[in-house]
């Protein structure tokens, strides 16, 4: 799902223009980034924690040429999923 398939499934769910839930959504993304930005976590009720970790620098691999790779430190944002979205997850079917 994209940012305009979101945004078009929240308006009909909540019955509301897409103007106003864009900038909603806008404003939520915005809002959270500044929270990461800073270190902070987000939790999010019945889905899980997002926060910001250090991933440690590492050798990489070309699988092809077998050339190795030194990949620097960098950080990355990472979701803590809640045993909720867990339970409605674990059962949908496996896509490959």
């Amino acid at each position: 799902m994209n940012h305009k398939e979101l945004i078009t499934e929240i308006a009909a769910k909540m019955k509301l223009p897409r103007q106003e839930v864009e900038r909603l959504l806008d404003a939520t993304v915005a809002a959270c980034t500044k929270q990461l930005g800073e270190g902070k976590t987000i939790g999010v009720q019945s889905f899980g924690n997002f926060e910001v970790r250090k991933k440690e620098e590492h050798l990489s691999v070309h699988p092809a040429t077998h050339i190795r790779t030194l990949i620097p430190p960098k950080l990355v944002v990472n979701l803590k999923q809640s045993n909720i979205l867990k339970d409605k997850i674990k059962d949908l079917p496996h896509h490959e």
